[in-house]
This record gives structure tokens, C-alpha cells and sequence, in this order.
């Protein structure tokens, strides 16, 4: 939005703005923020920044906390949540002594990605095209404590509630896709939702209800350059759960929120560019992807349980990543083929189009380490030449779920459980740490954490073994 702290201050006099937040991601995917009065905004506090505790949000331990935020002016945007006129900012990280940016800083993660890309050869950038899918409950509880666990969430529109004169119009189990007014309840909210990203410079390609009958609907943005997409989906989670709060209704990306029902992924499309040209584009090729193409697809693909960890990095993650539900299970790519692990899209066949789908991958990843994941295992598999057919990864254009389990089985499966993925990164690490793109203390606290995390829901009662074994 801003090129220099000139332009910033002109707009906080036209827009009469009084505060400026400054938000930051944290280590593991979650936005924090200090709020600082416009005034203090100054060509100062661009050099020296402004401080906070980098132990509290997993960057540092305690005993050598202190960091300093610096707001990416190219970042601004209005925050319309704040009823005091607010100019929001994307911080950097930094240390505080020597003023220079903190190598475990997702952001930088992403930023040594790129700067990767470009001095391997293979490409001078990228464009990458998330897809947002998320869940609008009006009413959410959860208990968790020694004698008691539970959750429940309602929606206005689920099947359940069909019987009850107040809500009327539902609609049926796995029944969402494309649902239209008076079942799709969510439309003006979703519009809502996509005037607010428009005006922060999002661009939205378009909304919809999504499959999952109780409340599922879908955002999905123009393909962005890496960094901006990384940004833009800290913004669209922000934006969706604010917009839902004004209305008294709760936003939650959370993969898997509901049995039996569809679950929420948020896929990637990819490209690759090489000055200014797709460079997965071949009209001579098979779906007029390229050879650089396909040895990408190869590179994503064979470090696939790896990437898995940084992408789908929750517990619930696997509890979506199951047959039925058009989630993947299984590595490999097919056209059109909605349960691959890599989809190339019919419809793109323009040159400036032509690219692929990841599909694992939820929004309980942090999405700058998660995009930096995926480019580098797609640079890596560029740089060794990856065919994904000789490696058995398809192209498969059918059905696998109707093979027979032992043709199945030819297939490598992709990690059932956030341990196997964790398991799987621990000895799949060199291709992340190449030029020092992922820290070895980056990647030793991420495996740290996460197997806490599993341990912690592992090791409690669950609900349903009640009901399977109170008895025996």
C-alpha cells in the first residue's frame, strides 16, 4: 500500500486516522498485535522499531527475549473491525541488539524461500492461489476438564435444526455445494466478508457455500505473488472470523469440525515464473504442463509425509485427511481427480493459467512456513529431476477408491496421523535446511511442540470410547 513513511503519514492526515496496530504471526500461525498512537509513527520507530517479548509467541526462550516489531509498510491496510480510525501493518521481526531481521521469523522463513527460488535458476518467482473453506456456526461450547469432555455447535442451516419453525430453510447432510438463498443462509455475510478484503486490496475471485450443509462456505482469492499470498491469508482468517463476530455468529477454519460431514482444506495453486512467464506452461505437454512442471510435481510428491508436517500440523488435520470426503489419502497427481493429492484443473488451459492444486493442506498450518515447505520441495525435485510417473505417482485419471486393496496399496499413502507426519520429518529434513532457508532450531521446536500436542490428545479419554467400551 505504501512505498515510504511520506505516503503513510499523508494518509493518516487525509483519513483522519488516530492508532496504528502493528500485527505479528507467531511461530505457530496465530496473528498478535500492539497498537501504538499515529503520531508515534515515524522514520524512528521504522529503524529502531517497537519491542515485545519473543519468548511469549515461541521465537526465543526467556532468559533472551527481547525483540522488536517493524511494520511492512507495503502491508497497510484500514482495519474496518475498529470503531478508533486504525491503519493496520504486517510486522518483520527482529533482534533487538543487532537490528537484524530473526532468521525463525516465519515471515523470513518464507522471504530465504524465495530468494532460494531465485538463485537456483529454476524460476525468478511465484504465484500461489489458496483456497479458503471454513465453517459459520452461530453457536459454539467446549469442556474439557478431568470428569468431563465435550463440545457442541449449532448452525441455522443444518439438517438437525429441520423440524424447528425458527430456522425453516436447511439444508441436507453433504448437500452445500453451490446452495442458493433461502438454504444458503451465509450469502450477505460472505459478500460482506469479500467487500472488506476487496477494500484491503484482496483481490476475491468469488464465494460460495460449500458441500458441508451445516454452515460450510468458501473464499477463494486471484492467484498472488508468494509473500503476498502468505499475508493475504492472514487477512482473510482475520477478516472472516471479525466480520462473523460482528454478527454474532463464530468462524473457524478448523479442518475437521464435524463427523461426518465434508471437512475444511485450504489447497494451493501454484506457479512458477520465469521473467514474467509461466514456466509450468508446455502446449507440447501432457495437461500442457512442462517438464519443470511435472519434476515439481515429482519434488512435492516425494517429500509429500514431510511437507505434511508443516502444512497439516494439528491433530484434527488427519481426522479430515480420510476416505469420502474428497480429501486425499494417497500421494499422487491426476487432471481433474479431486481425491489427489495433486490436481491439475481442466479448466486452466490458457498459458498464463496452467498450474496445479496441492490438496492436503488445512488452515491450522502457519502459511509462510507452509508455502516455504512446499516451494522447497518442489525446487528440489526440479534440481534432481523428480519424474513423479517413474516414481509411481500416476498420473492416475480414475477412481482409486474402486480398485482392489491390493492395486491400492501401490500407492503411497500419505500420513494418517499428525505423529507419522512429524515421524516423517525427522528424517526428511536436508531439502528444508538448503542455503539455511529452515533453521535447524526452527525445525527442532516446531517437532517439539507438535509431538506435545499429540501427546496431549492422546493421552485423554475420548468421548466415544466411552460409549464403545464403558461396559466391558
Amino acid at each position: 500500500m505504501f512505498t515510504d513513511i511520506t505516503q503513510v503519514k499523508d494518509f493518516i492526515n487525509q483519513k483522519a486516522i488516530k492508532m496504528v496496530d502493528l500485527k505479528f504471526c507467531d511461530l505457530w500461525g496465530r496473528w498478535h498485535h500492539v497498537t501504538i498512537p499515529a503520531s508515534s509513527l515515524n522514520k524512528r520507530l521504522l529503524e529502531e522499531g517497537v519491542g515485545f517479548d519473543g519468548s511469549s509467541v515461541g521465537f526465543k526462550s526467556v532468559h533472551a527475549g527481547d525483540m522488536v516489531l517493524i511494520p511492512d509498510l507495503e502491508t497497510g491496510f484500514l482495519d474496518p473491525f475498529w470503531e478508533v480510525p486504525t491503519l493496520s501493518f504486517i510486522c518483520n521481526t527482529f533482534e533487538a541488539e543487532q537490528k537484524s531481521l530473526f532468521p525463525g521469523d516465519p515471515r523470513e522463513v518464507l522471504r530465504q524461500a524465495e530468494n532460494f527460488l531465485k538463485k537456483s535458476g529454476v524460476a525468478d518467482s511465484s504465484l500461489w492461489g489458496p483456497e479458503f473453506e471454513f465453517y459459520v456456526f452461530d453457536h459454539l461450547t467446549f469442556t474439557n476438564e478431568i470428569n468431563v469432555a465435550c463440545f457442541r455447535v449449532d448452525s441455522s442451516e443444518a439438517n438437525w435444526n429441520g423440524g424447528d419453525e425458527e430456522y425453516g430453510h436447511t439444508i441436507p447432510l453433504h448437500g452445500g455445494y453451490h446452495a442458493i438463498p433461502p438454504n444458503d443462509q451465509l450469502f450477505n455475510l460472505r459478500s460482506e466478508m469479500s467487500c472488506f478484503l476487496i477494500e484491503a486490496g484482496i483481490p476475491v475471485k468469488y464465494h460460495h457455500h460449500e458441500v458441508g450443509g451445516p454452515g460450510q462456505c468458501e473464499i477463494e482469492t486471484d492467484l498472488l505473488p508468494l509473500r503476498e499470498a502468505a499475508d493475504a491469508i492472514m487477512m482473510i482468517k482475520y477478516f472472516t472470523k471479525m466480520t462473523g463476530r460482528a454478527h454474532r455468529q463464530i468462524v473457524t477454519f478448523l479442518p475437521k469440525p464435524l463427523f461426518g460431514e465434508a471437512g475444511n482444506g485450504m489447497h494451493f495453486h501454484q506457479q512458477l515464473l520465469m521473467n514474467k512467464k509461466n514456466a509450468f506452461y508446455d502446449p507440447q505437454g501432457p495437461n500442457l504442463l512442462s517438464q519443470t512442471a511435472l519434476y515439481y510435481i515429482g519434488g512435492l510428491l516425494f517429500h509429500a509425509p514431510a511437507v505434511l508436517a508443516f502444512t497439516n500440523p494439528s491433530t484434527n488435520s488427519y481426522r479430515r485427511l480420510v476416505p469420502g470426503f474428497e480429501a486425499p489419502v494417497k500421494t499422487f497427481f491426476s487432471s481433474g481427480n479431486r481425491s489427489a493429492a495433486i490436481r491439475i484443473p481442466k479448466y486452466a488451459t490458457q498459458p498464463d493459467q496452467v498450474r496445479f492444486e496441492f490438496r492436503p493442506p488445512d488452515a491450522t498450518c502457519n502459511p509462510y512456513l507452509a508455502m516455504a515447505a512446499m516451494l522447497m520441495a518442489g525446487i528440489d525435485g526440479i534440481k534432481n529431476k523428480i519424474d513423479p510417473t517413474a516414481a509411481g505417482y500416476g498420473p492416475f485419471d480414475e477412481d482409486i477408491f474402486t480398485w482392489s486393496t491390493e492395486k491400492k496399496k501401490t500407492i503411497k499413502s500419505l500420513p494418517t496421523s499428525l505423529s507419522e507426519a512429524l515421524a516423517a520429518l525427522e528424517k526428511d529434513v536436508d531439502f528444508l535446511k538448503k542455503d539455511g532457508v529452515f533453521p535447524e532450531t526452527l525445525i527442532q521446536q516446531w517437532l517439539k511442540k507438535k509431538n506435545e500436542e499429540e501427546q496431549s490428545v492422546r493421552s485423554r479419554p475420548h468421548p466415544y470410547e466411552i460409549e464403545l467400551y464403558f461396559d466391558l
